[in-house]
């Protein structure tokens, strides 16, 4: 299925091609699309709706959290995050399971790799939201993930935070599979919390990013 404006913009802005600040050019944006520019504008127009995008006098570039907005988004992020821990915990499949814990031991062999890491992390976290078997809240996780592409950089590029990730990544699947909700809420929330904090650190310049 081809894939329409709106999502190809989205995706560019999460894959970092355009980073917080970037101004988006409805000419240059449909020329690299290879599309018209009605879509784009319209892409660009929802997207602005969506807070990915603000003005910039008459042009719209890639929005960017400040430190409020992060800790807020943060805030939601834990809670439904751990929701969604512990419901998998109830609802998950054991093939749904399994493939979570595949998870967990292939991407031990990208801990030096922090831009394909990141990837994959994103990949187990919509796991374990689809693992939860609840629609509405896959659809606020999905909102509060594509905020999360408003972010220059991962944690999972600071010095010691992938490992520590992966063994957090562990112990969440290791709750589900003992079929423990409140585990599986406590220790996804602490994986989130973690998160957040290497990212103050890192902003603080405590903490150095892999180069």
């Amino acid at each position: 299925m081809q894939k329409d404006a709106y999502t190809l913009i989205l995706e560019a802005i999460e894959a970092g091609t355009y980073k917080p600040g970037d101004r988006l050019v409805e000419s240059e944006l449909a020329e690299r699309l290879g599309v018209s520019r009605t879509p784009v504008r319209e892409a660009l127009q929802r997207l602005e709706t969506q807070s990915m995008l603000t003005r910039d006098g008459r042009s719209l570039i890639v929005a960017s959290l400040d430190h409020n907005q992060l800790a807020e988004l943060y805030v939601v992020r834990t809670e439904l995050e751990g929701l969604a821990a512990r419901l998998a915990a109830r609802h998950a499949t054991d093939e749904e399971i399994r493939v979570l814990r595949g998870m967990v031991e292939e991407d031990r062999l990208l801990l030096n790799q922090p831009r394909e890491l990141a990837r994959a992390n994103k990949r187990f976290h919509r796991q374990i939201h689809l693992a939860s078997h609840n629609r509405f809240l896959v659809q606020q996780l999905d909102l509060v993930h594509r905020s999360m592409a408003l972010m220059a950089t991962t944690s999972l590029a600071a010095e010691g935070r992938s490992e520590v990730a992966l063994a957090e990544h562990d112990r969440i699947v290791a709750a589900i599979e003992a079929r423990d909700g409140e585990a599986a809420f406590q220790a996804l929330k602490t994986h989130i919390s973690r998160a957040f904090e290497t990212r103050l650190r890192v902003d603080a310049g405590e903490l150095r990013l892999k180069a």
